[in-house]
């Protein structure tokens, strides 16, 4: 089946039942027709190469069936989201501007210098619970004071650090 012209007879033979075999699978002749028309050019366009086609009518029909459940599909994810496209290209990039950044180590790099200027009891307590991801009572206990202290030592270090950061600066 190398010659273009028995492949022209082969698809002109079978191109009726080839539309009837995608109508019900596209749910629309007029689509099925395109999905035949597609086949047909992939069809020819394939090089045979070293390789021979076997069974070339069972080959076209494979073409015909994998394009019409793949615009089926591509059809139905139209109809559940018509402006997909439109949404996707909105989107904002999953990373970081080089502003953004800088921006985030500058936001850091206060922290850190906040919790520099915290009394020690203060900053462990502080790290423990909200870094560490100890309980209150687990951080009363390792240090050895009352959860209520705890409480309040963590309070305060999240206030003085939302202070510095809110300052920009020192």
């Amino acid at each position: 089946m190398d010659s273009s012209a028995s492949k022209l007879d082969l698809y002109l033979t079978h191109r009726a039942a080839l539309v009837d075999y995608a109508a019900p699978i596209v749910g629309c002749r007029a689509r099925a027709e395109d999905v035949v028309q597609e086949a047909w050019l992939r069809f020819n366009a394939r090089q045979t190469g070293d390789l021979e086609i076997i069974h070339p009518l069972g080959y076209l029909y494979r073409i015909v069936r994998n394009l019409a459940l793949d615009q089926t599909r591509s059809l139905a994810t139209e109809r559940r989201q018509p402006d997909g496209d439109a949404l996707l290209a909105d989107l904002p990039a999953s990373t970081a501007s080089p502003e953004q950044q800088v921006a985030s180590q500058d936001q850091l790099q206060r922290l850190a210098d906040a919790l520099l200027q915290l009394p020690e009891r203060t900053r462990i307590a502080f790290e423990m619970h909200r870094l560490g991801g100890y309980t209150l009572q687990q951080v009363a206990a390792a240090m050895g004071i009352s959860v209520g202290l705890v409480h309040q030592l963590v309070h305060d270090a999240l206030s003085h650090c939302a202070t510095r950061l809110e300052r920009g600066h020192d």
